[in-house]
């Protein structure tokens, strides 16, 4: 594995070799899903030893305010903090994010603490399903660690807001990692508007995985990125800011330095003076 790769990633091995370990990293469980945002259940169920559920609706996310963010607005430093601290990270702490969703979920956790200050934030590659394949074993009920003192400070990704999503294409790539349908505005689900924002690219980030979930070689994704025109700056948003989060670890692995924009998709479609691009 690359240095770039071991710096952002873990495999289902060096896990069970850490946690087997005297000083094992925390591990998060942020189980996910659109369609089934609780995963208290399915977490009770089984996960990785030492693994604490922690909730993306909730911890991860300030409550939606339509007029003035997306689905999922990033929680404030005074709040992701303490839950931090609930979650038993210390100052010194290793942290190591999964799901069940080949990363989909986890990523908001790793870019949430990334941008918080913690250096040594990494995503189990493949998911739990990795996990599960390699034969390692799941415990059941619930991990309650001892409370951290983590101090954290926001601010070390690179952001835009709904005025710098529009700008972005003037200067840069702005890619929409959604489905196909979904950008082309053929369908919409969630939100008020179809379509995408007036010069975006389509770069679904479920392209960024290979057949068994984890994500593709670095150099795969730079070309994939290459061809999307990507050269120097990129944004990158989804719905509602979670999934993005997955790009901006893929074009992190392909040696690029992505900004998020956090409002997303949810947060364009609620303003109706914003312009709405179809098609292709």
């Amino acid at each position: 594995m690359s240095a770039r790769r071991s710096a952002v990633l873990v495999t289902p091995a060096e896990l069970a070799d850490e946690l087997a370990s005297e000083t094992p990293p925390v591990v998060l469980d942020v189980r996910w899903r659109l369609d089934r945002p609780d995963g208290w259940d399915a977490y009770i169920a089984g996960h990785i030893r030492r693994a604490v559920y922690v909730r993306l609706d909730s911890e991860l996310s300030d409550p939606w305010q339509p007029a003035t963010a997306g689905r999922h607005p990033l929680p404030s430093t005074a709040d992701l903090q303490n839950a931090a601290r609930g979650w038993g990270i210390t100052r010194t702490s290793r942290v190591v994010v999964v799901d069940d969703s080949n990363g989909l979920a986890a990523a908001r956790a790793w870019w949430l603490l990334r941008d918080a200050g913690l250096s040594d934030v990494r995503l189990l590659d493949g998911g739990l399903g990795a996990w599960r394949a390699a034969g390692l074993p799941l415990d059941t009920g619930v991990f309650v660690p001892d409370r951290g003192d983590v101090v954290l400070a926001r601010g070390r990704m690179p952001v835009v807001d709904i005025d710098g999503a529009a700008a972005f294409p003037s200067h840069g790539v702005l890619l929409d990692v959604r489905a196909p349908e979904r950008f082309r505005g053929e369908v919409e689900p969630i939100d008020p508007v179809a379509g995408h924002i007036p010069g975006a690219v389509n770069a679904p980030t479920t392209g960024h995985l290979a057949s068994d979930g984890s994500f593709l070689p670095e150099e795969e994704l730079r070309e994939r990125f290459l061809a999307l025109g990507v050269r120097d700056r990129v944004a990158v948003y989804c719905g509602s800011g979670v999934t993005a989060s997955h790009a901006a670890i893929a074009l992190t692995l392909a040696g690029f330095e992505p900004v998020l924009y956090p409002g997303s998709w949810s947060e364009w479609s609620n303003h109706p003076d914003r312009a709405v691009a179809l098609g292709d």
